[in-house]
């Protein structure tokens, strides 16, 4: 029978790649990456040096395949649906047309397959439609989240509090309710603006893991427009930006230490 490797790569370099994932990576027969346009070239640039580096089996094959635009017109929901069913279709007929019955594809993932990533959900698509018949491994990797925190030098949770893991999206309807810190990801939007607590404190990464890394941090009030203008000033430079940052509001002192 056919096998997916869903192999998790890390944030960006490619010494976040773990024994296990490199032994996947030479585990595939065919290995998918996805090319983005010229203004995210950098993200199928890395997975091609990741290749370089470590696949040492001669007989693999690597494909390229131009990731379907994602409409912005109708719902956000229907648009995301949409979307993973084109590039399920992709999938599909690479595992049909390219991949042997009892061969292995190899789908690299930035960061770790379980963390805001779709790869998972669109592989269920494809087994769901029963066209075509596979196993599936995940190998995890290193989060934007653990980057973030490891180049910040800090903990991600506070003792005894609870870390809402959420999108800007999310973040920009209004503060998660029980939550006194926020992980934020997928920021189109720059929520962190809205956050009015001038007791806030921030801890901004962009292009976490790669040689365009860039860190911020302090009191919230403070660095909102700091971190605002970086962000223009990078996205201008690079042509996309990738950011992750954690929030942190007070807590009440009968809450930090809780068990």
């Amino acid at each position: 029978m056919r096998k997916i490797l869903v192999i998790g790569i890390g944030a960006g370099n490619p010494e976040h790649m773990t024994v296990q994932a490199i032994n996947a990576l030479n585990r595939a027969d065919v290995l998918l990456i996805p090319t983005k346009g010229a203004e995210k070239a950098f993200l199928a640039d890395a997975r091609r040096d990741i290749c370089d580096r470590f696949l040492t089996n001669e007989a693999c094959r690597i494909l390229d395949y131009a990731v379907p635009v994602r409409r912005a017109d109708g719902s956000y929901e229907d648009g995301v649906h949409d979307w993973h069913h084109a590039i399920a279709a992709i999938y599909e007929r690479t595992l049909g047309h390219e991949v042997g019955e009892d061969q292995t594809l190899g789908l690299l993932v930035w960061g770790d397959p379980m963390l805001y990533d779709s790869t998972l959900r669109i592989v269920e698509h494809v087994r769901a439609a029963g066209r075509v018949a596979f196993e599936m491994e995940v190998i995890p990797g290193i989060t934007s989240v653990q980057a973030l925190c490891a180049g910040h030098g800090i903990a991600l949770n506070r003792i005894g509090l609870p870390v809402e893991i959420t999108t800007g999206r999310r973040l920009s309807e209004g503060w998660p309710a029980g939550a006194r810190d926020a992980l934020v990801m997928l920021d189109g939007v720059q929520a962190f603006r809205t956050v009015e607590d001038p007791e806030a404190e921030i801890w901004w990464g962009a292009y976490l893991g790669t040689p365009h890394e860039i860190l911020l941090s302090g009191r919230l009030s403070e660095m909102a427009e700091t971190i605002a203008e970086t962000r223009r000033t990078a996205r201008a430079e690079h042509g996309w930006i990738m950011d992750t940052y954690l929030i942190r509001r007070p807590a009440v002192e009968s809450e930090e230490g809780a068990a």
